[in-house]
C-alpha cells in the first residue's frame, strides 16, 4: 500500500574493510538516534543469526496517546510482508498437489478476468505473486485504500477486467497488491478454509506465533498494540489502524518481532523449523520456488553494495548485496512501516518494525545492522537518509506552496471565476463506482460513494481545472481534477492525478475516467 521501495540502494562511497557486527549496546545507540532524527515514536528490532536470536527489542513507545513502552512483542500491522505469507500458503497446497505454480488462475476462479483475454487465458498462480501483469503500478488500489470502502471482494474481482494494460503481460515489473486478493482467494477456494483460516492454522500455530492474527479482528489481545502515527503539518498525529478485511492476504497481518523472528528462522532453513530443524513447513525445492527470480527489476546503479540484479519472486523481493543473495520485503501502511531482510548465506536475519510511515528509518537501522555482518564501514545511513528525506520534501513543498498560492489568489477575488453548476453531478467510473460533485455551502464538493474517506473541498485553479483538498489532511494525497466540457459548457468528464510527487502510489487517481451519469 505506502509507496515503500523494495530495495533501498542510495548512492554512496563506502570503505570495504573488514568490521565486526554492530553489539547490542551500539544497535541501542543506533535506534534512539534513528526514533530522534525521523521523528518516529516507537520501533522494534530483532537480528536473527546462525538459528539464534542475538538481539531482540523494542524501542520509544507504541503510541503518543498512552505513552506505553514498545518491546518485543509489541503488535505492528506487518502489511505488505503479509504477501510472503499468502506465497507460503501456495506453497503448501503446491506441497500437497492441490495445484500447481502454473495451475491458470480462471481454473480455480472462473469468473477471473483481467482486460486482455488472452492475458486472462494464460494467467497463472506465479503471476499472481509477481508483479508482471502488465497493470500499472499500484493500479484499482482505490478500491481498498485509504478506507474500507464499501467494495466486496466479489466486485473487486470483477472489477480487474476494467484496469487497462501499461506494458506487455510479463515484460514489466510493476507492484500491485490487488492481485493478492485474487491469491488469498485461491488460498480459501482450494483449501476450503478461508485465508486467515488457513494462514493461522497452518502457518502462525506450527511455528509458534502465538500472538500474532491474520487481521486486526482476529488480534485477542489489544493491551500491546500499535497506534499509527502521521506527521501533519510537521506534527504527529495518532490515526486509526487500517482494518479492511479484504485485503489481510496483502497486507493485513499483525504480528511482533518476537512472532516474526520464528518466520524467518523457517525461512533462513529453507522450510524447516523446531528442535533441532526436524518439522518441515515447505519442501525445500518449494521455498527456493519463493526466491527465484520472477520478473526483473532494472538496476541503474550499483551502488555501495555493489548490486548487479534486482528481481521479485514469489512474495519477496530478490537482489545481490556485497556477493550475496538477498531477500526481502518492506510493507507500509497508514502511519506504520516494516521491513523483513534476510541474507541466507550468512544465516542472518534483520526484521524492524515502525509506527510512523517514514521508511527511511528502517532502511537506517537494516543497512547499518547489515553492513557489519557484511564487512562494510564508512556508511552514515542516518545522515545520508535524513539528508535525501529533506531534499525530497523540500521539492514537494516547493510545488504544493505554488500550487496553493494560486490557489489563494483565485479565491480573494471579489468575484466567482466559475459556475459550479458546470460542473455539479454524479459522475460514474467503470471500476471505482460513482463519485459525487455537488455545491455544499457555496463550495465545491467531492465525495466517492463506494469510498467515503475520500471526500473533500474542490477550489479553482485556472480554466477547467480543481484542486481537491481531501478532508482528512493525514493523507497527504491533494490532487488535481481537469474537466471537460461539451459545446454547451457543462463538465462531461474529468481526470484526476496527485499533485505532490511524494503521494503514495496507492492513490491512483490516474486511472480514473469519470463520466458523467445520465439521468434517467
Amino acid at each position: 500500500m505506502k509507496k515503500i521501495l523494495l530495495i533501498s540502494l542510495v548512492l554512496f562511497s563506502c570503505l570495504a574493510a573488514r568490521t565486526q557486527p554492530l553489539k547490542s549496546d551500539e544497535i541501542d545507540r543506533l535506534v534512539n538516534r534513528t526514533l530522534e532524527t525521523f521523528n518516529v515514536p516507537g520501533i522494534a528490532v530483532a537480528v536473527i543469526k546462525d538459528d539464534q536470536v542475538v538481539h531482540m527489542k523494542g524501542y520509544g513507545v507504541s503510541s503518543i496517546a498512552t505513552g506505553k513502552k514498545t518491546d518485543e512483542n509489541t503488535l505492528f500491522a506487518i502489511a505488505s510482508n503479509s504477501k510472503a505469507f499468502t506465497s507460503a500458503a501456495l506453497g503448501i497446497l503446491v506441497d500437497e498437489g492441490k495445484l500447481t505454480w502454473e495451475t491458470k488462475v480462471t481454473d480455480i476462479i472462473p469468473e477471473f478476468r483481467l482486460y486482455n483475454s488472452y492475458v486472462t487465458e494464460d494467467f497463472n498462480i506465479k503471476d499472481l505473486l509477481s508483479h508482471r501483469s502488465g497493470m500499472g503500478l499500484g493500479a484499482g488500489d482505490l478500491m481498498l485504500w485509504p478506507d474500507s470502502s464499501a467494495f466486496t471482494k466479489e466486485e473487486i474481482i470483477h472489477n480487474l477486467r476494467y484496469l487497462k494494460q501499461t506494458s506487455p503481460f510479463r515484460t514489466k515489473y510493476d507492484y500491485d497488491n490487488l492481485l493478492y486478493l485474487v491469491a488469498g482467494e485461491v488460498v480459501a477456494r482450494v483449501s476450503g478454509q478461508s485465508w486467515e483460516d488457513f494462514v493461522e492454522s497452518r502457518i502462525m500455530k506450527p511455528l509458534g506465533m502465538e500472538n500474532s492474527a491474520a487481521s486486526f479482528s482476529r488480534v485477542r489481545n489489544r493491551s500491546n498494540i500499535i497506534d499509527p502515527h502521521i506527521p501533519v503539518n510537521g506534527v504527529l498525529q495518532v490515526v486509526p489502524m487500517y482494518q479492511s478485511s479484504l485485503f489481510n492476504s496483502g497486507a493485513g497481518i499483525i504480528s511482533s518481532v518476537s512472532d516474526m523472528s520464528k518466520w524467518v528462522m523457517m525461512q533462513i532453513n529453507r522450510g524447516r523449523y523446531g528442535e533441532n530443524n526436524g518439522m518441515q513447513l515447505l519442501k525445500e525445492a518449494t521455498q527456493r520456488d519463493m526466491w527465484t527470480p520472477q520478473t526483473i527489476i532494472p538496476v541503474r546503479n550499483p551502488g555501495p553494495y555493489r548490486t548487479h540484479f534486482s528481481a521479485y519472486g514469489l512474495g519477496w523481493g530478490l537482489t545481490d548485496v556485497a556477493g550475496y543473495l538477498q531477500a526481502s520485503h518492506t510493507g507500509g501502511l497508514g502511519g506504520v512501516v516494516t521491513q523483513v531482510t534476510i541474507i541466507p548465506e550468512l544465516k542472518l536475519g534483520i526484521i524492524v518494525f515502525t509506527n510512523q510511515q517514514e521508511g527511511s528509518a528502517f532502511t537506517a537501522i537494516t543497512n547499518t545492522i547489515k553492513d557489519g555482518y557484511l564487512g562494510i564501514k564508512g556508511n552514515d545511513w542516518l545522515k545520508t537518509l535524513k539528508e535525501n528525506v529533506d531534499r525530497n520534501q523540500a521539492e514537494a513543498k516547493k510545488i504544493t506552496d505554488e500550487v496553493w498560492s494560486k490557489v489563494e489568489a483565485q479565491r480573494s477575488k471579489s468575484v466567482s471565476p466559475v459556475d459550479y453548476a458546470q460542473y455539479t453531478g454524479t459522475y460514474t467510473d467503470s471500476w471505482f463506482g460513482d463519485i459525487i460533485i455537488a455545491e455544499v455551502n457555496g463550495k465545491l464538493r467531492f465525495r466517492s460513494v463506494k469510498s467515503p474517506q475520500l471526500r473533500g473541498d474542490m477550489l479553482f485553479y485556472t480554466a477547467n481545472t480543481f484542486v481537491v483538498k481531501w478532508d482528512d489532511r493525514s493523507m497527504d494525497a491533494d490532487s488535481w481534477a481537469v474537466f471537460s466540457l461539451d459545446k454547451d459548457g457543462k463538465a462531461q468528464s474529468f481526470t484526476m492525478d496527485a499533485i505532490s510527487p511524494l503521494t503514495d502510489f496507492s492513490y491512483d487517481f490516474h486511472d480514473l475516467s469519470p463520466k458523467r451519469k445520465e439521468v434517467r
